[in-house]
C-alpha cells in the first residue's frame, strides 16, 4: 500500500508539478509595496494619504487578500532637482518590494522605468509625461490621465474658439517639454500652431519670469497655454496680473495643476484667486460613484490622522487610491493563480571582471511578469470611475471637464471625451452607451466669462506696439494699371485693388504698420504664382493686387473674401451685319429652312390622304391633287386655307401643324424684327469649344493664370497660345487675325476685359464666361489678419464702398455702351424646335397608322375577293357621308309623280344604291 502511494505522489509530481505548487503554496502574511513621492507638494500629500487610506480599506476587507496584509514604504524625493532625486529613487530600489506606487514626477519616472523593467517590478505611476509608453518600458503602469489627452482637449478647445495661433510657457523639464510637444502635435491635427514658445527652469528668478513675461506680451498671440507646476504657475498669474496681462483681449488656459491645486487647498488667498478670473483650466474628469463618496466622506480623518489636514481630496487623490487597490486586486488574483513572492540577484549588476558595482543589493522579482499581467487584467469600478485597462496601456474613457475660474470659485463649462474627440456639455459617462458622434456641429460649451469679465470671446491675436512693419508685395503691373501700379514720380503705389486694401483696415479695430513692396520691373506683368511663393516662404508677409484664386494657390496659402467676382471671358474681333436684300433670309439656319418647308409639304400630304376617300375638296384629277396639296400646306402659314377637313383624324393633325406654325412665325417675325433694327455684331467663335476645335492661335495676358488653365484644364496646346502684354497689342494681334500672325482669340479676365472694351470698340466678348473666381488678398497659412481682412471686405461690399472704388477707377468709355449691346448674332437654329417638329410628326405617323388600320378592317368585311391593288382601289375610291347618301335618295323621290306603290313597283324604279366604283351619288341621280 506504501509503495503504491509513493508510486503515486511520483507520477502526480512529474506530470502536474504547477498543480502541486499551487496546492502547497501559501500567500505571504505580510506583502510590502513601496511609493514614491514629494511630500511637499500637494500632489505627494494627497496621494500619501490616499494610499493609506486605501491600505486600511484593503486590509479591513476580507474578501480581498485574505490572510495577507499590504504595507507601503513611502520614499520622500525631489522632484525639481533630477540628480538628487534620481539618486533618491535608485536607493530605494534596494529594497524587496513587489511593485511601487508612483512617482508622481516624470523626470523620476523615466528614470525609476528602466530600473523596473530590470528588476521586473510593476511601477503604479500618475506621471502624465505622454513619452512614458508600455512600448519602451512595459512595466509602467499608468495609472492616471495622459497629457496625450489632455492637450488634445486644449486643442479641441483652441479650435473651438476658432483660434489659430498660441503661445506655450512650460517649465523646462520632461513633464514641460513632452507636454508641449504632444500639444503641438494636437494643434497640427485642428491646422493650429504655436508660435511662440517659452520655457523657464525650476529654479527660475522672479526677474527671469517677469522678462518672460513681458516678451510674450510683445508676440501676436493672445492665447497663452501655461503648463508648468503649481508653485512657478500660481508666480506667472501674479506678475501676470501686475504687467495688466489679465485684462481684456487674454485668453489663459491651465493645465490640470491649476485644478488640482484648487481642489486641494481649502483654503487659497482671495488676492490669488482674483488675479486669476476668467481663466480656463482642465481637470480630469471622474464620474460620481459609491467608492467615490465614500472615499470623500472619509477624507478629512484621514488627512488629519496623517498630518496633512491641510489638503482635501483631488483628481490625483482618486487615481492614487484605484491604483492600490488594482494592485490588491491583482495580487489577490495573482496569489490564487500560484504566484509567489521570490526574488533573485541580477547577474547584469557585476561587471566582466566580477567586481561589485555596489548595486548588489537590487534584486529581481521572479514573478513580476504574472504580477503585471494580473494588474493590466484588473476591471472594477473605483473611486476614479472605471478601472481598466486598453491595449495601449492607458485607462479607458479618458475625458476632462472644462472648467472656468469666475469669483471666488470654479464652474465646469464643458466636457471633452476621447470617446467622440469633441466638446460637449453632456457628461461623458452618458456618451459611452451611443455611437460615438464626431460631427463638429455638435460641439458645444456653456458661456464663458473671460479675463476682463467680458462675455465676449477674445479675438486671440493683436498687433503689439512694438511690431514689425508688414512687408506687403504688390505687383508693379506694365499694362491695366488702374488696377494696380507704382508711380515712378512719387514711388507711391495706388490703384483700385490698393484701395481696397486700404479701405479695409481702416475699418480694424487695431492699427496695423505695414510697407508696400513692388515686385516685379514694370516693364512687365510680373509672375503671379512667383509672388505668391513668396507669400509662402515668408518673403513677404501679404501680397494685394489683381491676384486670382484658383485652387492651386490656395493649397499653400489663405486667401481674404474675394472683393470682386471675375471669371476668363474671351475676346474676339466683331463685324457689324450688311443688311441686304436677302436680309428676310438670315432668321433661320439652312438647316431650319429646309426641315420647315419639308413639313409643310410633309403635313400637307398627310391631310389629303386622310381626306381623300371623304373630302371632295381633296378629289380631281392628280393634277389638280398636287396643287391642292401644295396650296392647302403653304396657305396654313397665312391661316388662310379655304379646304375644309372633314375627318376627325385630319383635323387633329391640323390643329397641331397650326399651332407649330404659330410658334415658327412669332420666332422669325421677332428675330427679323431684330436683324432690321438693331445692330448686329458677329464673330466666328461662339465659345469654348470653338478654341478647343481649332488649330489657330490663343492670346492670354503676361502672368495670367489664364495660360496654365488653357493647357491644362481644356487641353489647348501651349504651342497655340501667344503672350500679350498691353491693351494695344490685344487690339493689335485680333486685327491681323491669326492668318497674319495674329490671333483668333484673347482669354482674359473679365475685369481686364471690360476695361479694355471701354476704349476698343471693334471687339466684343464671345460667349459667356467660363470659370467662375475672384480676386482677393493672400497670406500665409493660418494668418489671423486674413479673418479680419474677410470681415472688413464684406463690410465694404455691404455699405456699397466697394462699388465707389470701383467706379473710381474702372470708368467706361465711349465704346462702353456700344460693347455692353452686343448682341448674338446666332440665327434661329433646329435645335430650339426640335420638340414642336418632334410633336407634329409623331401625331402624323399615329393619325396614318389609325387611318389605314381602319381601311383595312373595311377592306376585310367587305370584299371577299382581296388582293393589294384591290386594296389600293378600295383606299382611293370615294367613300361619301351618309348625310350625302340621304339627301340624294330625297331628290330622286321629288322628281318622280306621286304613285301607289304598287305603281312604283310596275315601273321598275328602284331606289339609289350605294356608289360602284368611281360612280358619285350625282352622277347616278343624272
Amino acid at each position: 500500500m506504501d509503495i503504491a502511494f509513493l508510486t503515486l505522489l511520483v507520477l502526480s509530481l512529474l506530470l502536474f508539478p504547477n498543480g502541486i505548487c499551487k496546492s502547497l503554496a501559501a500567500p505571504p502574511p505580510v506583502v510590502n509595496i513601496g511609493s514614491i513621492l514629494q511630500f511637499n507638494s500637494t500632489t505627494g500629500g494627497v496621494a500619501e494619504v490616499a494610499i493609506r487610506a486605501a491600505l486600511e480599506d484593503i486590509n479591513s476587507d476580507p474578501t480581498v487578500l485574505n490572510g495577507t496584509t499590504l504595507k507601503v514604504k513611502i520614499k520622500d524625493t525631489n522632484c525639481f532637482d533630477g540628480f538628487l532625486g534620481m539618486v533618491q529613487g535608485l536607493q530605494f530600489m534596494e529594497t524587496d518590494v513587489i511593485a511601487i506606487v508612483g512617482p508622481q514626477c516624470s523626470t523620476i519616472s523615466h528614470i525609476i522605468s528602466y530600473v523596473a523593467n530590470e528588476l521586473r517590478v510593476p511601477l503604479m505611476s500618475f506621471a502624465s509625461d505622454a513619452t512614458l509608453s508600455t512600448i519602451q518600458f512595459p512595466f509602467f503602469v499608468r495609472t492616471g490621465s495622459s497629457d496625450l489627452y489632455q492637450m488634445a482637449a486644449v486643442a479641441a478647445l483652441v479650435d473651438y474658439n476658432h483660434w489659430k495661433i498660441v503661445t506655450a510657457i512650460y517649465i523646462d523639464n520632461d513633464y514641460g517639454r513632452n507636454g508641449i510637444i504632444a500639444l503641438d502635435d494636437a494643434l497640427t491635427a485642428k491646422r493650429c500652431k504655436i508660435s511662440y514658445k517659452v520655457a523657464f527652469p525650476a529654479n527660475a528668478k522672479r526677474s527671469e519670469l517677469i522678462n518672460l513675461l513681458v516678451s510674450v506680451s510683445y508676440m501676436e498671440s493672445r492665447v497663452i497655454i501655461l503648463h508648468t507646476g503649481a508653485e512657478p504657475g500660481l508666480k506667472f498669474f501674479s506678475m501676470a496680473n501686475q504687467l495688466n496681462m489679465m485684462g481684456n483681449g487674454y485668453v489663459w488656459i491651465a493645465t490640470d495643476w491649476l485644478s488640482a491645486y484648487l481642489d486641494a487647498n481649502s483654503s487659497v488667498p482671495a488676492e490669488t484667486i482674483s488675479g486669476m478670473q476668467g481663466i480656463l483650466t482642465l481637470r480630469p474628469h471622474i464620474p460620481n460613484s459609491k467608492m467615490k463618496s465614500n472615499l470623500i466622506s472619509k477624507w478629512s480623518r484621514q488627512s488629519h490622522k496623517y498630518n496633512h489636514s491641510d489638503l482635501r481630496v483631488n483628481t490625483y487623490g482618486f487615481y492614487v487610491y484605484d491604483s492600490v487597490w488594482a494592485l490588491a486586486r491583482a495580487l489577490d488574483a495573482f496569489f490564487g493563480d500560484g504566484g509567489r513572492i521570490s526574488f533573485s540577484n541580477d547577474s547584469k549588476l557585476h561587471d566582466e571582471a566580477g567586481e561589485t558595482l555596489h548595486l548588489e543589493a537590487m534584486s529581481i522579482f521572479d514573478m513580476g511578469n504574472k504580477l503585471l499581467d494580473n494588474i493590466r487584467k484588473v476591471n472594477f469600478t473605483g473611486a476614479s470611475g472605471q478601472v481598466q485597462f486598453d491595449a495601449s496601456g492607458d485607462l479607458i474613457h479618458p475625458a476632462y471637464d472644462i472648467i472656468n475660474l469666475i469669483g471666488n470659485g470654479m464652474r465646469t463649462v464643458g466636457f471633452w471625451s476621447n470617446y467622440s474627440g469633441l466638446l460637449s456639455t453632456i457628461s461623458p459617462e452618458a456618451l459611452y452607451s451611443k455611437p460615438p458622434n464626431t460631427s463638429l456641429a455638435n460641439q458645444h460649451l456653456y458661456d464663458v466669462i473671460w479675463p476682463g469679465e467680458t462675455a465676449q470671446r477674445p479675438r486671440g491675436w493683436a498687433f503689439p506696439s512694438n511690431a514689425k512693419e508688414l512687408k506687403i508685395g504688390v505687383p508693379n503691373r506694365f499694362s491695366f494699371k488702374e488696377f494696380v501700379t507704382e508711380d515712378n514720380a512719387t514711388g507711391s503705389i495706388n490703384g483700385y485693388c490698393v484701395d481696397v486694401f486700404t479701405q479695409a483696415l481702416a475699418l480694424l479695430p487695431y492699427p496695423v504698420s505695414y510697407k508696400f513692396i513692388p515686385f516685379g520691373s514694370g516693364t512687365e506683368n510680373p509672375s503671379y504664382d512667383k509672388l505668391i511663393h513668396m507669400v509662402e516662404s515668408d518673403e513677404f508677409d501679404a501680397a494685394i493686387g489683381d491676384i486670382a484664386i484658383t485652387m492651386t494657390r490656395t493649397v499653400t496659402i489663405d486667401f481674404t473674401q474675394p472683393f470682386i467676382e471675375t471669371g476668363l471671358v474671351i475676346l474676339a474681333p466683331v463685324k457689324k451685319h450688311i443688311k441686304t436684300s436677302w436680309a428676310f433670309l438670315q432668321p433661320f439656319t439652312l438647316e431650319m429652312w429646309c426641315v420647315t418647308g419639308s413639313f409643310f409639304l410633309i403635313v400637307g400630304v398627310v391631310v389629303w390622304v386622310l381626306e381623300h376617300r371623304i373630302n371632295e375638296d381633296f378629289r380631281g384629277p392628280p393634277s389638280q391633287q398636287i396643287i391642292t396639296i401644295f396650296w392647302f400646306s403653304f396657305s396654313t402659314l397665312f391661316f388662310s386655307h379655304r379646304e375644309n377637313t372633314m375627318s376627325t383624324l385630319g383635323r387633329g393633325v391640323l390643329i397641331i401643324w397650326l399651332f407649330v406654325v404659330l410658334i415658327i412665325v412669332s420666332s422669325y417675325t421677332a428675330s427679323l424684327t431684330s436683324i432690321l433694327t438693331v445692330q448686329q455684331l458677329d464673330t466666328s467663335i461662339k465659345g469654348i469649344d470653338d478654341l478647343k476645335n481649332s488649330d489657330d492661335p490663343v492670346g492670354f495676358q503676361v502672368g495670367s493664370f489664364a495660360q496654365d488653365y488653357m493647357v491644362n484644364e481644356l487641353n489647348i496646346s501651349r504651342s497655340r497660345l501667344r503672350a500679350l502684354g498691353s491693351p494695344q497689342e490685344y487690339a493689335d494681334a485680333l486685327q491681323l487675325g491669326p492668318k497674319k500672325g495674329g490671333v483668333m482669340a484673347i482669354v482674359d479676365e473679365r475685369p481686364y476685359v471690360e476695361l479694355f472694351l471701354s476704349t476698343y470698340c471693334k471687339i466684343a466678348v464671345a460667349g459667356t464666361d467660363f470659370t467662375s473666381r475672384g480676386w482677393g488678398f493672400a497670406f500665409p497659412r493660418d494668418s489671423p489678419l486674413q479673418v479680419d481682412l474677410s470681415t472688413a471686405i464684406l463690410s465694404l461690399s455691404e455699405n456699397g464702398e466697394l462699388q465707389r472704388i470701383r467706379d473710381k477707377w474702372v470708368k467706361k468709355g465711349e465704346c462702353a455702351t456700344d460693347n455692353s449691346e452686343f448682341v448674338d448674332s446666332d440665327q434661329l437654329r433646329l435645335e430650339s424646335f426640335f420638340g414642336l417638329f418632334l410633336i407634329c410628326g409623331v401625331a402624323c405617323v399615329l393619325a396614318l397608322l389609325i387611318y389605314f388600320g381602319i381601311m383595312l378592317y373595311k377592306y376585310l368585311r367587305h370584299e371577299p375577293r382581296r388582293s393589294l391593288r384591290r386594296f389600293i382601289s378600295f383606299v382611293h375610291n370615294k367613300d361619301p357621308p351618309k348625310n350625302m347618301e340621304r339627301r340624294s335618295m330625297s331628290l330622286l323621290e321629288s322628281s318622280i309623280p306621286t304613285t301607289p306603290m304598287s305603281s312604283l313597283a310596275a315601273l321598275d324604279i328602284e331606289r339609289p344604291a350605294r356608289p360602284v366604283g368611281n360612280c358619285s351619288a350625282v352622277d347616278m341621280e343624272s
